[in-house]
Formats: structure tokens, C-alpha cells, sequence
């Protein structure tokens, strides 16, 4: 999951695994593969930041 802003501050997360594109027109669209676009607060770059974070989270091997 993925915790993102909305224009007016408020946060919700998104599932990072749902992103289809990011783009800047200038304001941030993410669009999911449901085909909803969410405009949020954060730029492109921090969007694909917090992205691989979610994935270096989720994909790190255990070993115990």
C-alpha cells in the first residue's frame, strides 16, 4: 500500500500493485488498471519512490 496525499491534504493509501500510469498534467494523475484516476498531492518522482519502497517491502525474502 501506498499513502498519498489529496489536493486538499487529506491521505488515503492506494494499492501500489493497482498502478497502471502516473502522470503530471501538471497536477499528479495516477491511474489504476479498475481505469480510476485519483489526482493526489505528491509529483510523479515521488509517487515511483514510494512505489519501489512498497516493492522492496513486499518482495524482501525472510530468513529466519
Amino acid at each position: 500500500m501506498i499513502k498519498v496525499n489529496r489536493l486538499d491534504g487529506s491521505e488515503f493509501v492506494i494499492n501500489g500493485l493497482l498502478i497502471e500510469s502516473v502522470e503530471s498534467t501538471p497536477d499528479t494523475i495516477v491511474t489504476l488498471t479498475t481505469g480510476k484516476k485519483i489526482m493526489v498531492k505528491q509529483s510523479v518522482d515521488e509517487i515511483i519512490q514510494r512505489f519501489e519502497d512498497f516493492i522492496r517491502r513486499t518482495h524482501t525474502i525472510q530468513s529466519e
